[in-house]
């Protein structure tokens, strides 16, 4: 096929215009790529940028709250009571009001909810007089390390319940009474944690890139959940601490878990904080990876163009020859309707070529009509032989069945002989109703059933059947007449061997096959016959019933019919043992009507 003329005009122009193409592709794309890479960390570091600016004009208007509040006449006021243990109790309650009421109108005029207490060693906190701060986290940082600016953290120095719920981030200013300048405990301005955290959270590089506003030692400003990215985030803060000393924004890559990531850095120096962007270096590159793709499926399309244009330019050359080729194809898998299809015109002036055409299209027509002759010819030997299969049941059954209602009325048991008849009668109808031959299951038991009623009439105790019946398999359908001389088999040999029957029927959905099981206790089958049998079953030919012989006559019956209704869906398993019984199992596929 390689060295066929429509291959060598491809492969000529795949090399004239792929080559070039391929290698502008390279060119553009890496100088895209470069471009792209350079815009998007940019754009991610002018996005960090602006939520510093946010957080830094924030803080800023935090902390010029808390100097007015320290400057303002009613604080001090508040702050030299506080420091006079002699001042009457109400110069100090009517002090404590007024600074209450001072704190309420300025957080209610604030536009970003911004809130103001103050704490002492003496009385604690304004609005609860409770000393639990002290046990805080916040109170603990502030002592030991100076820290004014907290992390996230409920405050219950409120005003309210409702402002008590919400979380804070604060600012602890010393309360100073400015005359004396002595330090009497401390300010604290409190900010909503939502503030700044809704705004960082909507920032998102990639699919999963995240920013972070973190301390030094890696803990969350804001309360953000740190825990799948914990171990990125402190790789990336430990090499920062190496790598960017004394730089106060910048980008590097990291890697974790052999994930390459990078991170975005800006420092706040006032409040000791470095705002940080994490996300997986290919979903922030991910708009390159897409420019990549879609090079390259320009070059898939240029390479479907040029197939094009060479099948085009080789069409008229190879045209019948590849018809031909592709009718043969058809023809192999015996599809010779769209052969005929497929197969080129011939004309006069094709010369070899059009007698090869004109000889391949009266062969397939000839092959065709021999092929449906022959199935046309084997379909109806097929039906003519189920057709003689069924004709053999009938009258072998109502024989056996006239014998038992004959013996019924020998032994003079009239009140049986009418529900015997009324069973027969129902048998007869449904064996005599020729409209189709299959039926469905629960439709085949029912008919078993009657027919096991004659039986148990005659055999009495000598008789037991147990019936388990899968209301699974009640729906499907099964070839009329495959149960019944299986039945009939078990109980005559049964009843030859000791003058009891024990028979067991039972019918299954297993894995999408219908199973069907009949077992006795009779005198089983030499391992001859139950080899022959299954080598029957087993070879595709069918079961030659009519040269059987008498021997077996049932049950090659069921086996014959169920090989020319389901072929090779049809499966058969036969266990059987001298003196002691037989199981046999039908396996079926599932038949809807």
């Amino acid at each position: 096929m390689f060295y066929s003329l429509r291959s060598r005009l491809m492969m000529v122009f795949s090399i004239l215009l792929i080559v070039p193409f391929t290698t502008v592709i390279f060119i553009l794309s890496r100088e895209s790529s470069e471009l792209i890479r350079s815009s998007i960390e940019t754009s991610t570091s002018q996005t960090i940028d602006q939520f510093a600016s946010h957080v830094v004009t924030l803080l800023t208007q935090v902390e010029d709250i808390g100097t007015q509040v320290m400057s303002n006449r009613i604080t001090q006021e508040w702050a030299a009571l506080q420091l006079n243990p002699e001042s009457p109790v109400e110069e100090r309650v009517l002090a404590k009001q007024k600074l209450r009421e001072y704190f309420s109108s300025y957080a209610i005029n604030n536009s970003n909810g911004i809130t103001l207490s103050a704490f002492t060693d003496s009385t604690g906190g304004l609005w609860t007089q409770d000393k639990d701060y002290i046990l805080t986290e916040w109170y603990s940082q502030y002592r030991q390390y100076e820290r004014r600016w907290t992390n996230a953290h409920k405050d219950k120095d409120q005003a309210d319940q409702i402002l008590t719920g919400r979380d804070v981030n604060s600012f602890l200013l010393p309360l100073v009474h400015l005359q004396s300048l002595r330090e009497i405990g401390f300010v604290k301005i409190n900010y909503p944690t939502d503030v700044l955290r809704d705004a960082i959270e909507k920032i998102g590089f990639g699919k999963t890139g995240k920013v972070y506003l973190l301390t030094q030692d890696g803990t969350s400003v804001l309360g953000q959940d740190l825990a799948d990215n914990r171990d990125v985030l402190r790789n990336g803060l430990s090499q920062l601490e190496q790598r960017f000393e004394g730089k106060t924004s910048g980008i590097f890559p990291i890697e974790q878990n052999d994930v390459a990531y990078l991170l975005f850095f800006r420092r706040l120096p006032v409040q000791d904080w470095i705002i940080v962007g994490e996300v997986p270096e290919k979903e922030l590159y991910q708009q390159i990876s897409d420019t990549t793709r879609m090079l390259l499926l320009l070059s898939v399309l240029l390479l479907v163009a040029v197939i094009v244009v060479a099948f085009l330019l080789s069409f008229g050359i190879t045209k019948p020859l590849s018809a031909m080729a592709r009718a043969m194809k058809h023809v192999e898998r015996g599809e010779f309707g769209r052969a005929r299809q497929k197969m080129p015109e011939a004309r006069a002036g094709h010369s070899e070529i059009g007698y090869v055409t004109r000889t391949f299209e009266n062969m397939t027509e000839r092959l065709r009509y021999l092929i449906e002759t022959e199935f046309e010819t084997n379909l109806r030997r097929k039906n003519a032989e189920y057709k003689a299969l069924l004709l053999q049941i009938n009258p072998h059954f109502y024989y056996n069945t006239l014998e038992i209602i004959g013996g019924l009325a020998a032994a003079k048991r009239e009140e049986l002989v009418m529900d015997a008849t009324e069973a027969l009668g129902k048998m007869m109808r449904y064996s005599l109703n020729l409209d189709s031959d299959i039926v469905m299951v629960k439709e085949e038991l029912d008919y078993i059933r009657d027919y096991l009623f004659i039986l148990q009439l005659r055999y009495e105790d000598h008789l037991h059947v147990a019936i388990e019946e899968d209301p699974a398999a009640g729906e499907w359908m099964i070839a009329k007449f495959i149960l019944q001389p299986l039945i009939e088999n078990a109980v005559k040999y049964s009843l030859e061997k000791e003058g009891k029957a024990c028979i067991s029927l039972e019918t299954r959905v297993v894995q999408d096959r219908l199973s069907l099981a009949v077992t006795d206790n009779g005198i089983g089958m030499p391992p001859e016959l139950v080899d022959s049998l299954l080598a029957e079953v087993g070879s595709g030919e069918s079961i030659r019933i009519l040269d059987s012989s008498g021997h077996s006559i049932g049950l090659r019956n069921v086996l014959a019919r169920c090989r020319l209704f389901y072929g090779e869906q049809f499966t058969l398993q036969l266990e059987s043992e001298l003196g002691q019984g037989t199981a046999i199992t039908l396996q079926l596929p599932l038949v809807r009507s």
